[in-house]
């Protein structure tokens, strides 16, 4: 789903985060930021390896819950509104970068882990300041794969290499769809393009020693023209965890309808070539026929059965739909219910690694 991104706050914070493995100062990104070597590249900065007290995250047998905001990392408060309401502390923030208007800021990903929550980027290869369709060329696939964002690409992985914890990063996702520049049905792309440029850029990160990236293809639910996701994966070396988006109130779906009739048939055919972790990138209910509260008790009623699915994102964002429910009694009191069911009791820390196994 399109997301309106923010303007940066001014400033920075300087925060200090103690953790079980010790104490992580974090300061600016200038203060912080990597290396550069004389070509303007980051200058050998290597992550961390794991520390000796590393842990999975999610913990085994947990599923972590997590949420999306309009302003992400650049105003807590709709998420401070969220835990508010619910009762639960989300442990995972996924915000979305674009790569025309975004540069690397340090500072956004410490302010996301020192409120306790793993950093998920959305990371969107186009300008979204265009409120156009799918169509710039400027940001085909092919571009990618010839190197043309290179220069983009290693300035990101330099930053990230040194944070010092982990980061999972949603590379172009809903790329079975049209209405994105990365899409294959769209923008000039061609068939094989998706999964060439997703290894070219997985592979930037690795030559750059970003091993503290863990890796999430996010595929939307599919529908009646969707392109087949085996065709889209990047394959099982590239990919450390599955992701989907779907909602109920999406055009097409005004209907009500269940969680497990929007997720089964795309959860159906992704065990059909992978058993990576599926972590439900994007959900959502609509409130317009007053069945929101309804949906969140059957979300959670339904989850259990999918086993393989080890984390969820609420998009608590007012877009084309208003999906939040921190302003809905209701639906938050549905949503804390199922939230303090102790199989969603999985905090994150600094050294939480994501877990590879479902």
């Amino acid at each position: 789903m399109k997301v309106r991104h923010a303007i940066a706050l001014a400033g920075v914070v300087v925060v200090a985060v103690a953790a079980t493995a010790g104490v992580l100062w974090w300061t600016s990104p200038e203060q912080a930021s990597p290396t550069t070597s004389p070509d303007g590249h980051g200058g050998g900065a290597r992550a961390s390896s794991p520390s000796p007290s590393a842990v999975p995250f999610p913990a085994p047998g947990r599923v972590f819950l997590g949420v999306q905001t309009n302003l992400g990392p650049y105003d807590l408060s709709a998420v401070d509104a969220f835990a508010t309401a619910t009762g639960h502390r989300p442990s995972v923030l996924q915000f979305s970068q674009g790569w025309a208007a975004d540069r690397f800021d340090r500072g956004l990903f410490d302010k996301t882990a020192a409120a306790g929550m793993l950093p998920i980027l959305s990371w969107e290869p186009w300008d979204y300041t265009r409120r156009s369709s799918g169509e710039q060329p400027a940001y085909r696939l092919s571009e990618i794969i010839a190197g043309r964002f290179d220069g983009y690409l290693r300035s990101w992985a330099s930053g990230i290499a040194v944070l010092g914890y982990p980061v999972v990063i949603r590379f172009a996702h809903e790329m079975n769809g049209f209405w994105y520049p990365w899409c294959e049905q769209a923008n000039g792309n061609h068939r094989g393009d998706y999964v060439r440029a997703w290894r070219h850029v997985h592979d930037v990160f690795r030559q750059a020693g970003a091993d503290n990236v863990s890796w999430l293809w996010s595929p939307n639910v599919t529908y009646a023209g969707a392109a087949p996701l085996k065709g889209l994966y990047p394959g099982d070396a590239y990919v450390d965890w599955v992701g989907l988006s779907g909602y109920y109130g999406t055009a097409g779906r005004e209907s009500y309808i269940s969680f497990d009739q929007i997720f089964g048939r795309t959860l159906r055919e992704l065990a059909s070539f992978t058993r990576k972790p599926i972590v439900v990138t994007e959900t959502g209910a609509t409130d317009a026929t007053g069945r929101q509260a309804h949906w969140i008790t059957q979300m959670f009623a339904q989850l259990p059965a999918h086993r393989q699915i080890v984390g969820l994102i609420w998009f608590e964002t007012d877009k084309e739909i208003d999906w939040r429910i921190s302003i809905r009694p209701a639906a938050a009191a549905a949503y804390g219910k199922g939230a303090a069911d102790p199989r969603y009791d999985t905090p994150w820390t600094p050294n939480g690694i994501p877990r590879k196994s479902s």
